[in-house]
């Protein structure tokens, strides 16, 4: 979670998420280096009180600036692309589960044993407006497939540290994947203004082992 003067990304918790933090390095980098070589030139040329006729028409110099920044947004563009590709539709999910948003608190459904679900409401807590009565428990390394949706208006499920977030739509079906790689309890927030108590509906998710997970669901009652 976020902590005190922390302005970068949270600790990631996924692989979507880890290649999101090194695409934004990348991307970050390269825009620093465009940076520094365009101040460096306007302070240049601000101090020279010569002019190089060679430079008011030259081709090949209007062809290097014309066809190195295509160059840099192709470099850009094929991590962007495979990104999106990594938080496409996810082929053969191990887990499935639902997502409700209501006004304002979350439910939760494990579809795949005989339809147990509950409630998350937010309790006040050591984590001020960030924990819940009850954890959403996902097992750590597989595959997991979210469906979202709401029963009133509109919501939006986030969890930064996954790299995830999928808009909660009354009448329509959101899918979201993603597959955990760290153990901890990690938090979100709606992010979409959907009334009155909008900040008082928290996400609280648990990432466990596998055995961890099958024991829960046991002594849940699923």
């Amino acid at each position: 979670m976020n902590v005190w003067l922390n302005l970068s990304f949270q600790d990631s918790a996924s692989f979507i998420m880890e290649q999101m933090t090194f695409f934004y390095d990348f991307s970050f980098l390269i825009i620093l280096m465009i940076l520094v070589f365009v101040v460096y030139t306007m302070v240049c040329l601000s101090f020279e009180s010569f002019i190089n006729r060679y430079v008011l028409d030259n081709q090949m110099l209007e062809s290097v600036w014309t066809v190195l920044p295509l160059i840099i947004l192709v470099f850009l563009a094929f991590p962007s692309i495979r990104i999106l590709y990594l938080m496409d539709e996810m082929k053969n999910p191990l887990l499935s589960c639902k997502v409700l948003g209501h006004q304002w608190f979350w439910s939760y459904e494990y579809s795949d044993f005989t339809n147990f679900e509950f409630d998350s409401y937010m309790i006040f807590n050591c984590m001020r407006l960030l924990e819940t009565d009850s954890c959403f428990v996902v097992p750590m390394g597989l595959k997991i497939r979210l469906l979202v949706s709401s029963v009133d208006v509109l919501h939006s499920w986030t969890v930064p540290a996954f790299g995830v977030k999928v808009d909660s739509i009354p009448g329509r079906l959101n899918q979201l994947n993603f597959t955990t790689n760290r153990l901890g309890v990690y938090f979100g927030q709606c992010s979409e203004i959907c009334g009155v108590n909008h900040s008082f509906m928290p996400i609280m998710v648990e990432v466990v082992m596998a055995a961890a997970f099958e024991s829960w669901l046991v002594n849940s009652g699923a």
